[in-house]
This record gives C-alpha cells, sequence and structure tokens, in this order.
C-alpha cells in the first residue's frame, strides 16, 4: 500500500474538479469531473468485495440536507474480466470519469461536507484509496451557494502556502548533526575520483595514433633545438606545463558556459542525457573507423606558422596548443565523455579538476623522456595495436552511451531501458568486443595480421568472462560489479532474486506520519535515478544480511529521488538563501528538503531520524564497508531507544 501512494504522489494521474448544480429550489447534485491521464482507469461503484477500490460518496457534515440515492457513475464505463483480480469489474475508460450524488435541501440554510474515495490502477500499479474533499453552503430555495469549482489533486500537498513544507518534520537539523560529528568527506572523495578519472583517460590517450608517434618527435626536437640538455629539459617542463594549462582552461570554460548549479542538472535532463548519448555514438563510430572527427586543418596550420615565427615560452606554448588540435581526432572522444561524466558530478570544479587530470598525464611522458633521453629507445614502435586500442575504445563508448539514455529513461519513467533490456546489450557489447580482440571481427583501419598477441589474448578473456558474468542479470542476479551503471533491480520484469531491500515509502511525510504511528526510527535514502554509488550502496551493502534485516526490520526507510521529474500537483514557492524560487518536481522538492534540513546537496545521503524528524547519528555517505554501515544503523537504534 505504501508503494502505491507513492506513485499517487508522483505520478499525479487522476485529478478532480467538484462542483454544485442547483437542479431545482430544492434538488442539487455534487459533481466530481476527474481528468485521467493515459493508460490509466478509474474504478466505478458498487464493485464485488475483495476486488479494487469502488467509488463512495462519503458525508462529514450533513445539515439542512439529505442523500438521494446512491452515487452515480455517468460516462463511458466498461465492465471487464480483470485478472489480477479474478472478477468483473466496472471502470472509466478514456480520459474522464464522472461521478455524481445529488442532494435534497430540506428548507433553510444547508451545509454538506464530505469526500468522494475512489481507486485507480494502471497496467503496472494502483493507487491507495484516495479522497477528494468538498464542502459546500449555503440556503434553500434559490439561494445555494451556486457553482462552485474546486480543484483536487491526489497528494494533499497543499501547495497555496506550502504547509507540507512547514511542518515540524522539514525544521533544519543541520546543528544537531554537527554534535554528532559531522563531516564532509564524501565532497573530497568525489573530487579524488574526478581527478583519477581524468589521468586514466590521459593515459589512455598516450597510447593513441595521434598522442604517442608524436612524443619522440617532440622530445627530440626539444633537445636538439637546445644549446645543452639543461635548456632542453627546461623546454619540455614548459611544454607539458602548457598542455595542462591549455587543457584546465578548458575544463574552467566548461563550468563557466554551464554554471555551478547547472552541472547537477545535467546528469537528469532528458535532452542532455540523450544529446550524450548520441554524442558517445558518434565518438565510438569515428574510433571504428566509419569517419575522423578532426578540427579545421587551417587552425592547426595558424597556430603551428606562428609557433615557427616566435621564440622563447609562446614558441613553446603555441606547439602545445598545435598538439592539442592535430591530435583532437584520438583525445576529442576520450575529452567529450570525460567531460561529460564529471559535468554531471555535483562540483563547480569538477570539470576543470578532470582535465587537469587528463592533462598532467598527457604531459607526463614528454617531461619524463627529457629528463631520461634514453628510455626513447625502449618505446614500443607504433603499428596496429594502437587502432585495437581505438576499436576497444570504440566498443566502451557505446557501452556507456546506453548508461547515459538509461538515466534519463530513469528519470522521466519511459520505461524504454529496463535493467534486462541494458543488460543484453551490454553482453552482446562485450561479447563482441571479446570476438575483435581474439582477430573474429574487422574494421577499416585494422591490419591483416592472424596472430593474437598475449595482451589481446587476456583482454578477449576478459571481456568474454564479463559478458558471461553478466548473464544470471537478466534473471535478477544482483551483479555488484555493473551495479553502478545498470538500471536498479526493481526496473527489472522477471526476477528471481529475493534478498532485496525496498523502501516502504517515496513520500517524506507518508512515510514520517507512518513511523510515527509504527513507534520506529526513520531512515531517510536521499538518492537519485543518475546515481552511480547509489547503486552501488544498494547492491554491495544493502544486501548484506545484517544490513539489509536492520533496514526491513527496524527502520522505516524512506527512499527519496532528488531528480524525479513528476511534477507537483502545484509549483511551491520558496525562499532560499534569499532568493525567491518555484518548487515545481517532486525531485525538487525532495533536494529542497535535503538542502534546508540538512546543509547538503550530495547523494547518496544517508540520515537516521526519530519520527518527530531528530537525527539519531551523523549522516553517511558513500562508502562500501559493510561493517561500518551495520555500525551506523546500529548506533542510531541505541539512540533512539
Amino acid at each position: 500500500m505504501a508503494a502505491c501512494s507513492v506513485m499517487a504522489q508522483i505520478q499525479e494521474p487522476v485529478k478532480f474538479k467538484t462542483e454544485w448544480k442547483a437542479l431545482s429550489d430544492t434538488l442539487a447534485e455534487i459533481v466530481f469531473t476527474g481528468s485521467i491521464d493515459a493508460g490509466w482507469h478509474v474504478y466505478s461503484t458498487d464493485l464485488p468485495e475483495g476486488g479494487p477500490v469502488s467509488a463512495t460518496f462519503n458525508v462529514d457534515k450533513l445539515a439542512g440536507a439529505e442523500t438521494v440515492g446512491r452515487l452515480e457513475a455517468r460516462g463511458k464505463v466498461v465492465e471487464r474480466m480483470d485478472p489480477l483480480f479474478g472478477m468483473q469489474v466496472k471502470y472509466f475508460e478514456g480520459s474522464q470519469a464522472v461521478f455524481a450524488q445529488k442532494i435534497r435541501l430540506t428548507g433553510g440554510l444547508y451545509e454538506v461536507t464530505g469526500y468522494l474515495q475512489y481507486g485507480a490502477c494502471n497496467d503496472e500499479n494502483c493507487l491507495p484509496p484516495t479522497n477528494v474533499e468538498f464542502s459546500y453552503t449555503g440556503e434553500a430555495a434559490g439561494k445555494s451557494a451556486g457553482a462552485v469549482s474546486r480543484e483536487a489533486g491526489q497528494g494533499k500537498l497543499e501547495v497555496t502556502d506550502a504547509p507540507a513544507m512547514r511542518t515540524a518534520y522539514w525544521e533544519p537539523v543541520v546543528d544537531e548533526l554537527r554534535r554528532y560529528g559531522e563531516t564532509g568527506g564524501q565532497t573530497s572523495r568525489s573530487w579524488i575520483y574526478i581527478f583519477f578519472a581524468g589521468f586514466a583517460g590521459g593515459l589512455i590517450a598516450l597510447f593513441t595514433p595521434c598522442v604517442w608517434p608524436i612524443i619522440p618527435m617532440t622530445v627530440s626536437f626539444f633537445l636538439k633545438r637546445s644549446k645543452n640538455r639543461r635548456r632542453g629539459i627546461r623546454d619540455a617542463f614548459t611544454y607539458g606545463a602548457s598542455i595542462v594549462v591549455i587543457y584546465v582552461v578548458l575544463g574552467l570554460a566548461i563550468t563557466l558556459l554551464f554554471g555551478a548549479s547547472a552541472l547537477n542538472d545535467l546528469s537528469t535532463n532528458a535532452v542532455f542525457n540523450i544529446f550524450f548519448c548520441l554524442l558517445l555514438v558518434v565518438f565510438a563510430a569515428s574510433f571504428f573507423g566509419a569517419f575522423e572527427i578532426t578540427l579545421p586543418s587551417r587552425w592547426s596550420n595558424a597556430v603551428d606558422s606562428k609557433a615557427e615565427r616566435t621564440t622563447g615560452l609562446l614558441s613553446i606554448f603555441l606547439m602545445a596548443f598545435t598538439l592539442s588540435l592535430v591530435s583532437f581526432s584520438c583525445t576529442g572522444p576520450i575529452i567529450g565523455f570525460l567531460l561529460v561524466e564529471v559535468s554531471t558530478a555535483d562540483s563547480i570544479v569538477g570539470p576543470a579538476l578532470g582535465m587537469f587530470g587528463f592533462a598532467l598525464a598527457l604531459a607526463l611522458p614528454f617531461t619524463l623522456f627529457a629528463l631520461f633521453p634514453a628510455w626513447l629507445k625502449s618505446m614500443p614502435r607504433s603499428g596496429g595495436w594502437m587502432n585495437a586500442i581505438k576499436v576497444t575504445l570504440g566498443f566502451l563508448e557505446l557501452a556507456f552511451a546506453l548508461k547515459f539514455l538509461s538515466v534519463a529513461d530513469l528519470a522521466y519513467g519511459w520505461r524504454l531501458l529496463d535493467r534486462e533490456t541494458f543488460l543484453a546489450l551490454w553482453i552482446v557489447l562485450f561479447a563482441l568486443l571479446g570476438c575483435y580482440l581474439l582477430g573474429k571481427i574487422k574494421f577499416p583501419h585494422d591490419d591483416d595480421t592472424a596472430r593474437v598477441g598475449v595482451p589481446r589474448f587476456f583482454l578477449a578473456l576478459a571481456s568474454l568472462a564479463f559478458a558471461v558474468y553478466m548473464v544470471p542479470g537478466l534473471w535478477g542476479a544482483p551483479l555488484k560489479a555493473v551495479s553502478a551503471f545498470a538500471p536498479p533491480l526493481q526496473t527489472q520484469d522477471f526476477n528471481l532474486y529475493d534478498n532485496e531491500v525496498h523502501a516502504r515509502f517515496n513520500d517524506y511525510d507518508a512515510g514520517m506520519e507512518y513511523a510515527r504511528q509504527q513507534g520506529k526510527p526513520v531512515m531517510l535514502d536521499f538518492t537519485g535515478y543518475g546515481c552511480v554509488n547509489c547503486r552501488k550502496m544498494e547492491l554491495a551493502v544493502w544486501t548484506d544480511p545484517r544490513v539489509s534485516r536492520l533496514l526491513n526490520e527496524d527502520y522505516v526507510l524512506i527512499t527519496l529521488y532528488v531528480d524525479e521529474k513528476a511534477k507537483l500537483p502545484e509549483p511551491v514557492r520558496i525562499t532560499e538563501n534569499g532568493t525567491e524560487r518555484l518548487v515545481r518536481t517532486v525531485g525538487d522538492k525532495w533536494s529542497y528538503l535535503q538542502r534546508s534540513k540538512f546543509g547538503a546537496n550530495a547523494q547518496p545521503f544517508y540520515v537516521l531520524l526519530d519520527n518527530e524528524g531528530r537525527p539519531l547519528n551523523h549522516s553517511y555517505s558513500y562508502d562500501e564497508d559493510v561493517d561500518k554501515y551495520v555500525e551506523f544503523l546500529e548506533m542510531g537504534l541505541k539512540n533512539y531507544r
């Protein structure tokens, strides 16, 4: 029932309008007109017991009036056998449901107050019994309240004055968290991840055909043009530093272009994620040899010509800039993927830090070979192995393209790329990669050698083994190794795995009320559809028997998706940091809750509360140490008791 309540809050599939219609001086009717989203249906009246929720008319106060007959269903009502309930059911099919209840006025002043209760379902889930409130007053003999129209949404998120965001549950507790030893370690860990992701990308770029052959040429040029080795080393250091400056400036430009607040929005924005997906597909096609992504040749020629006419540090900087331009066909896709990844890391310094790591890895060989020129003789010769690296990167770009498409699919609820579909595509991709590395598939720029080297064989073995590893995931196996990329288990249609932890509530206020009634503490899980580390925690930590027992039995688990795109019934106006703005989506609401109540904005973010909304321990972010997580939960229980 809790899960159904969540869908009502989030999806808002039905919205009713109530109207009082005077039929005569002594007779009136209350008409309930509901607009229904596509795929949903609203159940009619007088359904058998044990079936779905029947529509009923209920009064809290009836003065100077009396009901006439029963609630009527008007419009296109169909009657069919429902295999889920095993009975004939009646429901409204189409975009509108209409109910009417006649009221007889007995004279003088009247007051009619109550609610319509109804149930609604689609092919996947149902709403809980939902109430449409009404209240009418007036005087009989033609002096009724007239045709008064009122809106009634699903979630009781009374947004005219935002009371749902002014309850005690929403009061800030930042200072109380600090008393438990709250730290901000998550940000620093994410920065380290961004730096090393960039550094790894730079190392990969080194071994591409556009960069590797340039290293000995450039180092030899510096050593020969300088009058002494000391100056050659200095020039090589300057060259490396210039590369770092160029790419860091690119990262800063990305931040300035999008702005700090927009970077996190990119992580679940459908347009941007689909654009990123298509961008990676184009990059993959380029790596496969379909075409080359190059900047206009006149750009590199102009910079190269300028470098020849100048001297000193400017000349070296321009040479470094020339390298950036001529190597773009190989480095561009890697840089593009890196910027896409770090731009969604919720960090204003992410792009610049990622580019610093990338440039540092790219610049290191030029400096090291200038310091130790004898190493140049031991460099592997250029050859077909470099094109194999490009093609392998192409397969990886395709795999990550699916990840970005999945993020948009999850955030907007399209259900185009559920977990089994995603895994099936990844299985095929990595199986094809293994076949390619074994020489069974050829691309345009591959050489004709039939011999497979030992490194390629082991890489092929790893790729094929990874494809086989993912096969059980089609039937619900957790697959912890891909949990950061694959859609969550709840999107899987056929699932034989039964050791999952499911949130009891996806609505904060409803979950807190339930916890108060049950006398249980709460764990709030701030997560996101595009949150990689959230999926890792759910499959690496939550599946541990000790953790799952604590979450399922001792806590009320409330999961809040900060990137949920479902619209609120009405926007809520808030003031944050002196600026007024509107909260329009469910995700915006939970994100505001995390910022205003807990002073945090990164996910995953776990916080333990008593059922009055006060913290029981410091918060917990991404850390896959199961023992620490169990200690975190047990300490919260101890403080609650």
